[in-house]
């Protein structure tokens, strides 16, 4: 086992989760914030067995994924603008909680999270797909075109993915004003598709071809 991966891995994993605690815990003024507990369970308990099957069986994919670090500045800026809109939208799901400005039945919360388990599902399969994946728009060293699976469907299925979650995680926390704010993302990720397309069609044999194959780029048959 690659120690320093597994250590990095690690902090990752840790800062996260206390991150994202004290964005949904110290807004609500209490840890009765059961939606809060929900959305933890579901998101940093797959997110550590995945992390621990990728340091077995994928270590390359797992250290892609956790370099984050962009070369190019509108990159840059989506990274940011992401990161504004979940500072945003865990506080407000926090405070809706604290203040009960508008309240959902829970069964919403509960329906939201089966779909929130279901994206990870497909977002687990397109990492299988893809050992190219990485959280960095480049094109890498013997890369080719991956056309099968997911990706003969739409041409962003991780993307298909992240959307799927980002927008279940504020109905897990039961709140309609975090839901509006994530919205933000469907834009944020279109500047970031465009911006990739071009560098994945300049420097990926094949890229261009397989644009032409398959039409949508992250929901069949709409985007």
């Amino acid at each position: 086992m690659d120690a320093k991966l597994f250590s990095q891995a690690i902090v990752k994993f840790l800062s996260g989760l206390l991150i994202v605690g004290l964005l949904l815990f110290l807004p609500a003024g209490t840890f009765a914030y059961w939606q809060a507990w929900l959305l933890i369970g579901i998101l940093f308990i797959p997110m550590f067995v995945a992390g621990l099957v990728m340091m077995k069986k994928s270590p390359e994919l797992l250290r892609r994924r956790l370099d984050a670090r962009e070369e190019q500045a509108e990159q840059k800026a989506v990274i940011a603008l992401s990161g504004l809109m979940f500072l945003a939208a865990f506080p407000v799901a926090g405070l809706n909680f604290r203040f009960g400005w508008i309240v959902l039945p829970a069964w919403v919360s509960y329906a939201a999270a089966v779909l929130f388990l279901l994206a990870y599902a497909l977002y687990g399969e397109v990492l299988r797909e893809n050992v190219w994946l990485s959280r960095t728009v480049e094109v890498q060293e013997n890369q080719t075109v991956i056309d099968t699976g997911l990706y003969g469907v739409v041409r962003h299925p991780m993307y298909m993915c992240t959307l799927l979650l980002f927008l279940s995680m504020p109905l897990v926390l039961g709140s309609v004003i975090s839901f509006v704010i994530m919205l933000a993302y469907i834009p944020i990720i279109a500047k970031r598709i465009r911006n990739e397309e071009q560098v994945l069609e300049a420097g990926l044999e094949g890229y261009a071809e397989y644009k032409k194959r398959v039409k949508y780029k992250v929901i069949p048959f709409v985007w």
